[in-house]
């Protein structure tokens, strides 16, 4: 950082508006902040300096200084506003995010400003900044640390009956629970998060938020039409504010589509309010759609290999994927061996154009399953499939007449000690 100063006026900063290249006009910036001038102007300028600065140092992907940035701006802080710090120190760390690959550094620059927030007794700030926090821990698979600084966390706020913190943790706490697949409780902070945003007014896409998460647990319990109409709903707030997780609610929609056996409407919902989304998310979930509604697991097969990053890498469609290839694979095998007793497995994994391997696998756990009466016998390479054995009615009408006699005994039993008594 240069040592002389540049004055703390508005032409500095169209000096550095001009500069030639990055670099000049970042020095130029610094220089601004160094001026030691601390009158109402010249803090007006350092603040727009601070969101210049900020931006050019995002734009070279200049993580460090912004975090070093954060840290030489505390002297500064003391001569403005409590919720003007706040706005610069979130605006800095917002600029850090855009930095690809760059979630280890936000951990630390969170851990390093809730450390300084504490000491500083800035407890608004070190809300939000060690919210943040727990939600990159939750990127980053640090499930237990996050659910430890959530937990402190959610108690304070409800003191403080900050609501609109309060929904933010809330959803957070949920997309937690639900990462850890405790249901249960990822659906008690859904509600809670309803419940706090019912009171107070909530922003489009926070409301969006609240409706994705619901279509998501709606989902995991099988209720694909009431998670549709929250995926809707979220598609409809984000597509209204450009955001881009408009893609991912219209995917979850489409996947919805599929999972209650109406595959055909993926290409009708695709065209009449996708248009400007078409990419590799909304081709992943035509290619399973064109291969669900043919029965086709070679077409199944070959879209999972296709599109890996945005079927088998979005956990949420990978694991509703999963249950839908099975029953897709179980109804295709259960339709190939009906005509037989006595099969190879080698020629049904022809038939059905999967690896032998796979075939047996999956034909030793619908065994298993009790999905069809039959045996493997591997030293031939055969499925054996038996009859499936009829009950004979004489057994249970024997049982019945035996309960029944016990009973007819009991009251003669209890009449005599009457009798004799």
């Amino acid at each position: 950082m240069a040592s002389s100063h540049h004055p703390a006026t508005s032409e500095s900063l169209d000096l550095a508006s001009e500069a030639k290249s990055p670099s000049e006009a970042i020095t130029i910036l610094y220089q601004v902040l160094n001026n030691p001038a601390s009158s109402s102007e010249a803090l007006r300028v350092k603040e727009q300096a601070i969101t210049k600065l900020s931006e050019l140092l995002m734009e070279e992907n200049r993580g460090e200084d912004l975090c070093n940035l954060l840290t030489t701006l505390r002297p500064f802080f003391s001569l403005i506003p409590k919720a003007k710090t706040a706005k610069i120190v979130r605006g800095i760390i917002d600029s850090v995010a855009k930095i690809p690959n760059s979630t280890n550094l936000q951990i630390s620059l969170c851990r390093e400003m809730v450390e300084w927030t504490r000491s500083e007794k800035r407890t608004f700030l070190r809300q939000r900044i060690e919210a943040r926090l727990a939600a990159l821990l939750m990127d980053s698979k640090e499930y237990s640390e996050a659910l430890t600084l959530l937990s402190g966390l959610v108690k304070e706020v409800r003191r403080l009956d900050d609501k609109l913190l309060l929904v933010d943790i809330d959803l957070l706490e949920s997309k937690l629970h639900f990462s850890l697949r405790n249901l249960p409780k990822a659906k008690a902070a859904l509600t809670a998060a309803r419940t706090a945003a019912n009171a107070i007014y909530v922003p489009p896409a926070q409301q969006g938020t609240i409706d994705l998460q619901s279509g998501i647990l709606h989902a995991e319990e099988k209720d694909y039409k009431t998670a549709y109409s929250y995926f809707f709903e979220a598609f409809e707030a984000f597509n209204a504010l450009d955001d881009s997780r408009a893609v991912y609610s219209l995917k979850y929609m489409l996947l919805c589509k599929i999972m209650v056996n109406q595959a055909d409407d993926v290409a009708g919902i695709i065209s009449s309010k996708a248009l400007k989304f078409l990419g590799p998310e909304l081709d992943a979930m035509k290619a399973v759609a064109d291969a669900y509604a043919k029965r086709s697991l070679k077409l199944f097969e070959t879209a999972l290999q296709d599109f890996k990053a945005q079927l088998d890498e979005d956990p949420i469609v990978h694991r509703h994927l999963s249950s839908l290839y099975d029953t897709l694979l179980e109804q295709n095998l259960c339709r190939l061996i009906e005509p037989f007793s006595r099969v190879e497995i080698s020629h049904i994994a022809s038939l059905i154009e999967l690896p032998v391997e796979h075939v047996e696998k999956k034909l030793s756990q619908m065994i298993l399953d009790k999905k069809f009466a039959g045996t493997l016998d591997q030293g031939v390479g055969c499925l054996i499939i038996f009859e499936d054995p009829k009950t004979d009615a004489i057994f249970p009408a024997t049982l019945e007449t035996i309960q029944n006699m016990g009973k007819v005994v009991d009251s003669l039993f209890v009449r005599s000690a009457k009798i004799m008594a």
